[in-house]
């Protein structure tokens, strides 16, 4: 009866193991609903990303230093998830300042970088104030413009968001970035 009990218990272990996905130590840090607007002009939101896996940054189009790379590593990563034939993978970038950011500079912005509009959305459409507090309470990342100047301040991070809008991960979005393992996440959640 013991040697029973013991099979069965590994059966079931073996079991869940198998069926396993996600990842581990994931955040679980659940989006809020949002609805804001696109380079196409078009309503984004939330429910728009609902089933399916999106990577998201916050950049601006007149950053002087670190955005420009954060947005050529996206497209490098927009075009591995295109060779690993991916389904169901959004690119999700919000400006982080949106009085200059008008749907059509970010256009504008996508388009010297060649990025696919496909699958990959820039969003603007909100005060200063409410994507300060959006990026904090949602990412747990720092965005606050100064009173002087026109560089926004911002972390450079990547994120991991699966299909019903928790936050899985955060990756570097700037150097050295870790784009097997973030291919390797996607996979695992989806």
């Amino acid at each position: 009866m013991k040697k029973l009990l013991l099979l069965l218990g590994a059966a079931v272990l073996l079991m869940a193991a198998c069926g396993q996905k996600g990842i581990e130590n994931a955040l679980n840090w659940p989006v809020e609903d949002f609805n804001y607007t696109n380079q196409e002009e078009k309503p984004i939101g939330l429910k728009d990303l609902k089933g399916k896996v999106w990577i998201t940054d916050f950049i601006f189009t007149n950053c002087a230093d670190v955005c420009p790379p954060m947005t050529a590593n996206m497209l490098k990563l927009q075009d591995l998830v295109k060779e690993e034939k991916l389904e169901d993978v959004e690119f999700v970038s919000f400006s982080v300042d949106p009085a200059v950011d008008t749907p059509k500079v970010l256009k504008e912005y996508g388009e010297r970088f060649s990025v696919d509009f496909k699958n990959w959305n820039f969003l603007t459409g909100y005060s200063q104030a409410d994507i300060e507090k959006f990026a904090m309470d949602n990412f747990k990342t720092i965005v606050k413009k100064p009173e002087e100047g026109d560089q926004v301040i911002h972390q450079t991070y990547f994120y991991l968001v699966d299909q019903n809008g928790k936050v899985m991960k955060s990756y570097t979005g700037l150097n050295d970035i870790p784009y097997e393992e973030i291919i390797k996440d996607i996979k695992a959640i989806q």
